[in-house]
């Protein structure tokens, strides 16, 4: 043991050995992989007549995560998330993974392992596997970069660009409760704990839970996909106002809003409630919950709705698809319109 060298230190980072690590623990492969970690690249056989799906995302420590706040493991898995979640948006298949992290120095080989945990917890479920990446030393906080593939019929990928005037748009889930729950962790265990008199516990554990472990939505995105019942989607990852707004962007379309159709938690509402917001001003704005936003062809309602209850997943009809000229809409208490403000994240956003 080298001089002055506690026998409890954690060992250090090294990126080789941490190669070599990834590879022995997550590294185990299909035949569909020709060759994986340990190469410049990475060589996978693609079913024949299938559509690529290829989706990236960027996680930087102190703009997307706070590790005040949050484990290593639950940024792995959120990361993971983050990118199914845009394949299931596509109605297609997650096939392998792409890691790449610039680490700075004082994390160890311990916390790291931490971090791909969380990663491939969430990516196991469905089937993905870890076929390369790169690492990199950081003086800025931790980034972790993510690089998903996935699959599709070439005849059944859903887009932001298939929308129609006359469409339905519903959503998955319940929206908010990613928001709600980052807030109460921002606000720490005793602040959060006492905004709530009655079942404080039950309802802080439910939305913190929603925001660190949000589900990919990758079987619903299949379903619709598969049996050519929706004509666009997009996963709500900034928040409902804002990729509304992108979806209608890309099919040129506007859109009116029913903002009593806009499924909340009765968590939600808890935490809306004692902070004196609005519940659907919360749904609006969230991001991170990835739940699907989708539009259906009015012919195709009856479907999605017994598809929905068959398969055992939540959708609600918000609102209808109309001409671009009437831009997007939310309707008031009195029954009239107003223009939707977008109010979802963005980035570079002063």
């Amino acid at each position: 043991m080298p001089l002055g060298q506690s026998s409890h230190q954690a060992p250090v980072l090294s990126e080789f050995a941490l190669i070599r690590s990834l590879r022995r623990r997550f590294g185990r492969t299909d035949s569909s992989v020709v060759r994986g970690i340990g190469e410049d690249a990475a060589i996978i056989k693609m079913p024949t007549g299938s559509r690529l799906l290829l989706t990236t995302d960027l996680l930087a420590e102190g703009v997307h995560f706070d590790l005040a706040t949050t484990t290593l493991q639950d940024v792995g898995y959120r990361a993971a998330v983050a990118n199914l979640s845009d394949i299931a948006a596509m109605g297609g298949v997650p096939r392998y993974l792409l890691v790449s992290l610039a680490v700075p120095h004082e994390r160890t080989a311990a916390e790291i392992d931490r971090l791909y945990r969380g990663l491939m917890q969430a990516c196991r479920r469905y089937g993905v596997q870890l076929v390369g990446g790169d690492t990199s030393a950081s003086r800025n906080g931790l980034f972790v970069n993510i690089t998903l593939t996935g699959a599709a019929h070439p005849d059944r990928v859903l887009t932001r660009a298939g929308a129609r005037a006359g469409d339905l748009i519903y959503v998955t889930g319940t929206l908010g409760d990613s928001q709600a729950g980052l807030a109460l962790l921002q606000a720490g265990d005793r602040a959060s704990a006492s905004l709530f008199d009655k079942g404080a516990d039950r309802i802080r554990r439910f939305l913190i839970r929603r925001h660190l472990r949000p589900l990919a939505r990758v079987r619903e995105g299949r379903l619709l996909a598969e049996r050519r019942l929706a004509s666009a989607a997009i996963d709500l990852s900034d928040g409902l106002s804002g990729d509304l707004a992108h979806l209608c962007e890309e099919s040129r379309v506007g859109a009116e809003l029913d903002p009593r159709a806009i499924p909340v938690s009765s968590a939600c509402r808890s935490y809306a409630d004692v902070r004196r917001l609005n519940p659907v001003d919360v749904a609006l704005s969230g991001g991170e919950d990835y739940e699907l936003l989708f539009t259906v062809p009015p012919a195709n309602r009856r479907k999605v709705e017994a598809l929905a209850r068959r398969a055992r997943f939540r959708v609600s009809c918000i609102g209808l698809i109309t001409a671009r000229r009437s831009g997007i809409r939310v309707k008031r208490d009195d029954g009239s319109w107003q223009p939707l403000t977008v109010t979802s994240y963005e980035h570079f956003r002063r």
